[in-house]
């Protein structure tokens, strides 16, 4: 009798369980878990956000993977999770930035964007006939000058951060960016780190793994290019075949040539 009860906690959207949880958000949340990385650092110049794009096939075109997305000029998104929903969420983060241009004249609030988007995704966990979304955001953006970051999960709940990672390798990465984070850095500096952090998750990572985008005051968003990538952090290798070449060139444990063998 107990196993039904669970199950019942367990299918509902909107029921908490006996003590105190809603299973469907949880199981969002390990959605978002199972989802390649994005990293979002604040420096004192702007904001920089990364995240990996690794294809699943060396058939399908990088390109087409989509982590990072502009809203405004002036902030932008990083997600990690089911890609079709962190889309609805984005449409949705798009919108509001044009309701708000267009009502009152000016440029969004971060914060206030972040609750708008959250406010929505929490009404998806108390309603019925709907599920929580699959997908965590990172909103990133110039405010009054100031540089702001926020993370919005599956529960609803914002947060403001310094520095975070939403996706896989969470542990991993955030004791990173915890140990080396600073209120002096600057965009490179931030993109370096995001890089380090995200090294930490994938020991080959390559400048043509990463979507990287910085949002400034003086340049709004701005797309890293893969050559700026390796400009900021030169150990980095450009593409997979950069990793393989250097690990052919290493040499047999015993330092002989392999035809002399």
């Amino acid at each position: 009798m107990r196993g039904n009860d669970q199950q019942a906690y367990d299918r509902g959207t909107s029921l908490f369980s006996p003590d105190g949880r809603i299973y469907q958000v949880e199981y969002a949340r390990e959605a978002v878990s199972r989802g390649a990385p994005s990293v979002g650092i604040r420096t004192a110049e702007g904001i920089v956000l990364a995240a990996m794009s690794r294809t699943s096939s060396p058939l399908m075109e990088a390109e087409s993977i989509e982590k990072l997305h502009k809203l405004d000029d002036h902030v932008a998104t990083a997600s990690a999770g089911h890609v079709a929903d962190a889309r609805k969420l984005i449409d949705l983060a798009r919108q509001q930035t044009q309701v708000n241009q267009l009502r009152y004249g000016e440029p969004v609030g971060i914060e206030t964007l972040t609750k708008h988007v959250t406010d929505h995704i929490q009404e998806n966990t108390q309603l019925g006939g709907t599920r929580p979304y699959g997908a965590a955001l990172l909103i990133g953006g110039i405010e009054n000058g100031e540089p702001r970051l926020f993370g919005a999960d599956p529960s609803g709940t914002p947060h403001e951060w310094k520095a975070t990672v939403i996706g896989d390798g969470r542990e991993e990465i955030q004791s990173t960016l915890e140990e080396n984070w600073t209120d002096s850095l600057s965009l490179e500096d931030g993109i370096e780190l995001a890089v380090t952090a995200l090294g930490e998750y994938a020991d080959d990572l390559t400048a043509a793994d990463l979507s990287i985008a910085t949002i400034t005051e003086a340049d709004g968003y701005r797309v890293v290019s893969e050559g700026d990538i390796t400009d900021v952090v030169p150990d980095l290798p450009a593409d997979a075949d950069a990793v393989a070449d250097e690990e052919d060139d290493e040499p047999a444990d015993d330092d002989e040539p392999a035809d002399d063998e």
